[in-house]
């Protein structure tokens, strides 16, 4: 069976959030989601729970950091297209978010915008042809 990846993501606004992401394409499992989390489904083997703060804070004692003004991580999805990194990042610019905070990711071989959510969560969208991929892709230096 392969890994499974789990983001848990505090949102501020649980409704807004979930509409968010099922407005760029994830569909929301309402057996894992209640009034104080939402389980995003991205694929079989990616999803993001998106939880209030105060479901958030059961998980951890450090304080939650404001996505808006502070990162720790960058989240990233593949895309089979590049039509497609374009119709992902204008289906979240559409319901709310904003399309490219960071600069386009523009190669022979690979193709990446990013957007972030309306809690300030940044997400890359890649597409990447691996039978275009040089030996040793110059990636480092962009």
């Amino acid at each position: 069976m392969p890994r499974m990846i789990f983001l848990n993501l505090p949102v501020t606004d649980l409704k807004r959030a979930t509409a968010f992401y099922e407005a760029i394409g994830a569909t929301r499992n309402p057996q894992f989601s209640d009034d104080r989390a939402s389980c995003i489904v991205f694929s079989e083997t990616i999803y993001a729970m998106l939880t209030t703060h105060d479901k958030f804070r059961q998980f951890t004692p450090k304080p939650i950091a404001d996505a808006k003004t502070e990162n720790q991580a960058l989240f990233c999805l593949s895309a089979d297209s590049r039509n497609e990194v374009d119709e992902i990042v204008g289906r979240a610019e559409a319901a709310g978010g904003v399309a490219d905070p960071s600069p386009k990711d523009e190669y022979s071989f690979m193709y990446g915008r990013s957007f972030e959510d309306p809690d300030g969560h940044m997400w890359g969208v890649n597409w990447l042809d691996m039978a275009a991929v040089p030996e040793k892709p110059a990636l480092a230096n962009a």
